[in-house]
């Protein structure tokens, strides 16, 4: 029998129900998977605009982002995360680069000295049905007399179709915040920051099937931790996971991939089947 988590956070119930097998090593074995640039380039550009929008709104300028930037920059270099990127003095250049284009992608989306921030960073726990949830909300705000939760995303907006687990994300939180005997939201935004706000309503409907379907994965969780048994979904996403390695569904999906010539050739695990 494996230990179960005390807790399930949507990125570890998203991690579930991409791949058990991946997620047992992460959350039942502990073992640290690569952070990889884009997620520290996400990390650096959600500590600085926390940190702006913690501040009076007047003081909510692209010059303050810059200064917070500044300010922040040497606790990012001197992270593990960031030194394991082991990057060259160009490399380093790039990603200041890329992170800075990400925070002022904020200015591209909306005024931030003209919304209503209510807190930033915050914590939200709750029994979801049967689940023992917990997140952390980016911001969350008032608009036109509407509570909204914010969250910002660094990465590329997806297509339509590969949007139904960030939606499930936000929807989790405003559940949490009603079951937490807050005010129940009226909308939820995911601001792909440079990109696009994505506008999702809150609806009893929505919440609903965000809260049964973390109730399923849950559910699922319990079964495989029970039985230690966590099956593999191999997929193309293999070519990206660190545990591939140690993984024989993996390992034939790369070669399966490879020999269709399938394989991207800059996905880290491809190096396993050249």
């Amino acid at each position: 029998m494996a230990d179960q988590p005390h807790h399930l956070s949507p990125s570890s119930a998203s991690a579930f129900d991409g791949c058990p097998r991946r997620w047992k090593f992460k959350y039942v074995d502990r073992r640290a998977e690569p952070s990889g640039q884009a997620a520290v380039v996400g990390t650096f550009a959600h500590t600085v605009l926390e940190h702006l929008c913690g501040l009076p709104a007047v003081h909510r300028t692209l010059d303050q982002a810059k200064a917070l930037a500044r300010q922040l920059w040497p606790d990012i270099e001197a992270d593990d995360q960031y030194r394991e990127l082991d990057l060259d003095a160009d490399e380093a250049r790039a990603f200041r680069w890329k992170a800075w284009l990400a925070i002022a992608g904020l200015w591209d989306l909306e005024d931030p000295a003209a919304v209503e921030v209510v807190s930033t960073e915050q914590k939200v726990t709750a029994d979801l049905g049967d689940v023992p949830f917990l997140g952390i909300i980016d911001r969350v705000d008032r608009i036109n007399g509407k509570l909204v939760v914010s969250d910002y995303k660094s990465g590329t907006l997806p297509g339509v179709r590969f949007r139904d687990d960030k939606i499930q994300q936000v929807m989790l939180y405003a559940a949490a915040l009603d079951a937490m005997g807050d005010e129940q939201p009226e909308q939820a935004r995911l601001l792909y920051l440079g990109q696009r706000i994505l506008d999702v309503t809150v609806t009893d409907r929505r919440l609903d099937e965000a809260t049964a379907q973390l109730n399923e994965t849950w559910g699922h969780i319990t079964t495989a931790c029970t039985s230690d048994t966590f099956d593999a979904k191999p997929g193309v996403l293999c070519g990206w996971c660190p545990f591939a390695a140690e993984c024989a569904e993996g390992r034939a999906e790369l070669t399966r991939r490879h020999a269709m010539g399938k394989l991207h050739a800059h996905a880290p695990a491809a190096a396993l089947v050249a």
